[in-house]
């Protein structure tokens, strides 16, 4: 009887799933479109770029579409500067290029404001380049393997020591023979020395797992862990000085792309829009909504070579 009990059980359950196959094709409604505005600067002496897009309907599988009508304009507040940003032969895509009397954007400590007019709607934003520490150094170390990783592998580190002062944020990035780490679980954040705004972690040499978030997380075609670097790889790291807001947004933006999928999504947290620090400073008739985000940053970087003729043992 037990035995009965079983099969019915089984039974059930596999009826269950056979009568979820069912295609289902979801409708969803149209949304107006909205402009977006990408404008994550800093003060490297390159060119700076920022983006001037609208959306699309979620299921076009299609690049965003450029705008490419704006007047674009980043003024430094504190030396009353204006810094203009033409378009480029790039959809959407307006540069400033640095010249022999301006080799470089901005000065930390300087605040900023952005303008984006688009026929009769200014969209404006604001934003200051905060202090950025040295990187001191990079150092690999010959690590024994685990449950994920070979036996033995090679990982990166960075030392930089956060500057005294609590509220310094951070976005610390990586590339990996010239390629930049951008999953979503690469996404290298700190407040302060490593901590979250609720702890004090202040004036000392960042964490370990901010240091060691300059490790790239690829996998083989079996799903298997890589070794982070082999003889030979190059890591090159950047540190950006990010204000609060900022911090704030890559937060969100980390948590709603990086989703564990499958039965552990029941108790992810919910999808939800990211924050903008977009506003509508001129409203027209014809103005629509504007997301986006504006950052200026201070930048400190450092690279090195895995030297095959001197490992580390």
């Amino acid at each position: 009887m037990k035995r009965i009990i079983i099969y019915i059980a089984l039974f059930v359950v596999a009826s269950f799933y056979w009568s979820c196959e069912d295609i289902v094709n979801v409708k969803l409604p149209v949304a107006e479109p909205v402009v977006v505005i990408d404008a994550w600067i800093n003060n490297k002496p390159e060119a700076q770029r920022i983006s001037v897009m609208k959306t699309i309907p979620y299921f076009e599988n299609t690049a965003l579409p450029g705008l490419n009508d704006a007047i674009v304009q980043v003024e430094d507040l504190t030396e009353q500067i204006v810094f203009d940003f033409p378009k480029s032969k790039d959809d959407g895509i307006y540069i400033w290029e640095p010249t022999p009397t301006q080799p470089d954007f901005g000065q930390p400590g300087n605040d900023y404001k952005l303008t984006v007019q688009l026929g009769n709607t200014v969209y404006e934003s604001y934003s200051s380049m905060n202090r950025v520490p040295a990187i001191d150094s990079i150092l690999f170390s010959l690590e024994n393997g685990n449950n994920f990783l070979p036996d033995i592998y090679y990982l990166a580190q960075f030392y930089a020591v956060d500057l005294v002062g609590t509220g310094d944020t951070y976005w610390i990035k990586a590339w990996k023979n010239g390629q930049f780490l951008n999953k979503p679980s690469e996404i290298n954040i700190s407040y302060d020395a490593g901590g979250s705004p609720g702890a004090i972690i202040d004036g000392i040499t960042f964490s370990m797992p901010t240091r060691i978030g300059i490790n790239p997380l690829d996998k083989d075609e079996n799903d298997e862990f890589l070794p982070p670097y082999e003889p030979g790889d190059s890591v090159y790291v950047e540190l950006h000085s990010i204000n609060n807001e900022s911090y704030n947004f890559l937060n969100e933006v980390a948590i709603q792309t990086n989703r564990p999928g499958g039965f552990a999504e029941l108790f992810a947290q919910p999808l939800a829009n990211v924050s903008s620090n977009i506003l509508i400073a001129d409203e027209s008739p014809e103005a629509v909504k504007a997301i986006g985000f504006f950052n200026i940053s201070a930048v400190s970087a450092m690279g090195l070579k895995l030297d095959p003729d001197n490992l580390p043992k």
